[in-house]
C-alpha cells in the first residue's frame, strides 16, 4: 500500500475517533456541568458551607474538578462551566436548589409558593446514659477527627434507648447544618408513601394507572414494584458514565417522566434492579394525588416533617415542581436521627402514631428477587452484607456514605453524614458498627 494511502486511512480514522470522542463529550456536558452547579449551589445555600471548601473537597474528581464555578450571592445561583457547555442552578427560599434546564426557567423561578406557617419546634432527643457516651467518646473522636475507619464524615450521631450517647461534626459543621441524603431521600419517600396509604390516598398493591403504561405489561406495575426496586422497567444506575440515573438528575425537567418512559425487561416483581428513577416515579405518582404543587409541599411538612420537628427542610423539586425523591433532601443530622427512631419505634413519634400499624414490617420484609439485601426503598442485612452487626439491623443508604443505620435489637440509631468518595477509602462500616455495639 502506498504511504500517501496509508496516512490517509490513518488521518481518516484519527478524523472519526476525534469526532467519535468529541460527541461523546458533548453528551457528557449537562452531567459534567450539572453535577457541580447543582451540588455546589445546595452547598452553599441550603448548608451554608464555604465555596472553596466544597470545591476542594465533593467536586475534585474526574471531570467535575475542571469546571470553572461562579457563585452569584445576591441571586442565589451557581453557574459551572466546563469547555463550550454550562449549568445554572438556583435557589429559592424553602425549596432549595433547582438546576434549571429548558427555556420556561424565568417563569420557573418566577413561581412563588407561600410557605405554610411552621410551628415551633422543640427537639425532643434527650441525652442518653452517660457511661455509654463515655465509652463512645473515642470511637466518635477517632472516625470524625482522625478519619477512622476509612470514613471522612461531615455529621456523626448515636441514638441508642431513644438518647444521643455520641455526637460530632467536622469543622464548619454543626448541628443546624443541613446535609445532603443522596439517596437516603428514598426511605423519606417510603414514609411519605406510608403515611398517604394510611389517610388512605394510595394502595401499594394496586396498579397506578399510569396512561403511558396502558398498551403494555407497564400497565400492572404497582407502588409496592417500584418501592421494593422490582417494576421490571429498563434502568442503568451506573453512576460512572451517561447513565440512566445521571442523565435523569443533570438533564432532565420531569425526572419522574423520564423513569415512566423506559420500556419493560422483565416482569413486574419478579426481577430486582436498583433504580432511582423508580423512586422519582413514585413521587410524581404522589404528587398527583394533589390539585397544585403548594397543597403537596403542605401536606409533606404537615404530616412528614412537623411530627419529626423538622424545621424548614429542602426536599428539593426538578423543573417540574416534584420533589427529587431519589436523592435532594436536606434535612440536619439529629433529623435523620430522629427518622431512623421513628422506625426503630414501629412509625411512633413519642407515643404517638404516624406511619400505619405494620408499615414498619412491610418495609422490611425482603423483596422476593433480592436475595434478602432490600426492603421497600430500605436495604437490609438478611443477606449479611455487615457480618458482625445482628440480622435485623436495617438502613438507608446514599451515595458517597451517607448512612442511618437502624439495629431493633441493640435499640440503636447510627447517622453517618459526609463525603467518602473514593474506592481505596470505602468505610468500614461493619468494624464502626461492631465496635459501636461492643460498647453499649
Amino acid at each position: 500500500m502506498k504511504p500517501k494511502k496509508v496516512l490517509g486511512i490513518a488521518g481518516a480514522v484519527l478524523a472519526a475517533a476525534v469526532i467519535g470522542g468529541c460527541i461523546y463529550l458533548n453528551s457528557l456536558m449537562p452531567i459534567i456541568t450539572g453535577y457541580a452547579a447543582k451540588n455546589l449551589a445546595s452547598a452553599v445555600f441550603v448548608s451554608g458551607r464555604d465555596a472553596a471548601d466544597v470545591e476542594a473537597l465533593d467536586l475534585h474528581f474526574s471531570f467535575i474538578k475542571f469546571d470553572r464555578n461562579r457563585v452569584d450571592y445576591d441571586n442565589k445561583t451557581v453557574t459551572s462551566r466546563f469547555l463550550w457547555a454550562h449549568a445554572t442552578a438556583a435557589y429559592r427560599d424553602g425549596y432549595g436548589v433547582t438546576l434549571l434546564r429548558g427555556k420556561d426557567k424565568k417563569a420557573f423561578l418566577d413561581q412563588e409558593y407561600p410557605l405554610p406557617e411552621e410551628p415551633g419546634y422543640q427537639d425532643y432527643l434527650q441525652p442518653g446514659d452517660p457511661a455509654v457516651t463515655e465509652r463512645l467518646e473515642p470511637i466518635a473522636k477517632a472516625f470524625v477527627d482522625d478519619k477512622a475507619y476509612n470514613g471522612t464524615p461531615f455529621a456523626f450521631v448515636v441514638l441508642h434507648k431513644g438518647g444521643v450517647v455520641a455526637e460530632r461534626y467536622r469543622p464548619g459543621i454543626g448541628p443546624d447544618t443541613q446535609l445532603l441524603s443522596w439517596s437516603m431521600g428514598k426511605s423519606f419517600t417510603n414514609a411519605l408513601t406510608g403515611i398517604m396509604a394510611g389517610d388512605g390516598l394510595v394502595d401499594i398493591d394496586a396498579p397506578l394507572g399510569i396512561p403511558e403504561w396502558q398498551a403494555d405489561g407497564r400497565s400492572a406495575i404497582t407502588l409496592k414494584d417500584l418501592m421494593q426496586m422490582q417494576s421490571g422497567l429498563q434502568w442503568n444506575e451506573d453512576y460512572g458514565n451517561r447513565s440512566d440515573v445521571n442523565l435523569m438528575l443533570h438533564r432532565e425537567t420531569d425526572m419522574g417522566l423520564y423513569a415512566i418512559q423506559k420500556p419493560l425487561e422483565h416482569e413486574p416483581g419478579t426481577f430486582w434492579y436498583y433504580s432511582s428513577g423508580s423512586t422519582n416515579i413514585v413521587m410524581r405518582y404522589l404528587r398527583g394525588k394533589f390539585e397544585s404543587d403548594q397543597e403537596f409541599l403542605t401536606y409533606m411538612r404537615q404530616r412528614l416533617f412537623a411530627p419529626l420537628a423538622i424545621a424548614n427542610p429542602h426536599f428539593e423539586p426538578d423543573m417540574s415542581g416534584t420533589p427529587v425523591g431519589s436523592s435532594y433532601l436536606y434535612v440536619t443530622a439529629r433529623d435523620y436521627a430522629r427518622f431512623g427512631q421513628m422506625f426503630l419505634d414501629d412509625g411512633c413519634i413519642c407515643g404517638n402514631r404516624i406511619l400505619p400499624e405494620g408499615w414498619v414490617d412491610y418495609t422490611v420484609t425482603p423483596a422476593s428477587a433480592s436475595h434478602g439485601g432490600y426492603g421497600a426503598f430500605f436495604w437490609l442485612n438478611r443477606n449479611h452484607v455487615c457480618p458482625d452487626v445482628p440480622e435485623d439491623m436495617y438502613s438507608c443508604n446514599g451515595h458517597d456514605g451517607q448512612q442511618i443505620y437502624i439495629v431493633p435489637s441493640k435499640d440503636l440509631v447510627v447517622v453517618i453524614l459526609g463525603y467518602s468518595p473514593k474506592p481505596d477509602r470505602v468505610i468500614d462500616f461493619n468494624g464502626l458498627l461492631k465496635d459501636i455495639i461492643e460498647q453499649l
